[in-house]
Formats: C-alpha cells, structure tokens, sequence
C-alpha cells in the first residue's frame, strides 16, 4: 500500500521555499517541499493545512493541485504525492521542523539533494514554471 503525501509550493519573487531534512529520521538532510503524510480519513487539502501550519507556522487560505505522481522508494516506501500551489497564506514562514529552509530560483533546484519523488516537480518547475503547471488540464481546481 503507498503511502499518500501532500506537498505545498510557496513561490515569491521567482523564487521557491524549500526545505532540508533534520539529520534523523528518514532521508537525513535531503531537500523537499514542505508538506507530509496524509493521515487516514484525511482530504489532501486537509492535510496540507495541518502540515504547513505544523512546519512552516503559516494559515493557507487558498491553494490549488497541479502535480501529481507516484514514485518507489528503493527498498522503501512507495509514495502518491499530490503538489498544492499555494495561493495565499497567512503569517511569514518559519522554521518549526527542518534543518534548515531557504527560497531558491527554479534554475537553482536541481542544485540541491532532493527527495527523489520531488524530482519530477522539479524538472516541471524548471520548464515551465508554476504557471504552466496551474493549468494543467486533468486536475482538479
């Protein structure tokens, strides 16, 4: 069974915030979008909130879905992510779980020791940008 994970992209001035794994625990010190695992009986938009005001201190009020996909971990998990533009929140990010989280230019992602599954995001963000990816057909609004 996969594990389902949700995953927030905040962008200002070009830029994305990004965030580096604590040194224990799964994945030590790798890069990811903020975000985490979708508890059982929880909406992903759900999910998204809970784990974004647990991270990052911050109230999303408005976000949308535009990248979804399925990766295998080897000799791990395998993982559904779903990716949330986030539109509009309230409160300036902060670090509440991470080594460390920085706002990065999309040329400058590939640059980083990513989590595997965020590397398709990536090459997307990369190609075309957060406003390509918005819309998208197929996914839901």
């Amino acid at each position: 069974m996969a594990v389902r994970v949700v995953a927030g992209i905040l962008s200002r001035g070009g830029r994305f915030l990004v965030c580096q794994r604590r040194g224990e625990g799964a994945f030590p010190y790798k890069w990811e979008f903020p975000g985490g695992k979708i508890e059982t009986g929880e909406e992903a938009a759900a999910a998204l909130v809970r784990e974004l005001r647990e991270e990052l201190g911050i109230e999303v009020e408005s976000a949308r879905e535009v990248f979804r996909h399925a990766h295998a971990y080897a000799g791990g998990p395998r993982v559904e992510l779903a990716f949330f533009a986030v539109l509009a929140y309230g409160g300036e990010p902060r670090n509440q779980a991470f080594r460390r989280i920085a706002w990065v230019a999309a040329g400058e992602l590939e640059d980083l020791d990513f989590l595997e599954g965020d590397l398709p995001l990536i090459r997307e963000l990369r190609n075309g940008g957060l406003e390509r990816l918005s819309k998208q057909k197929g996914l839901p609004s």
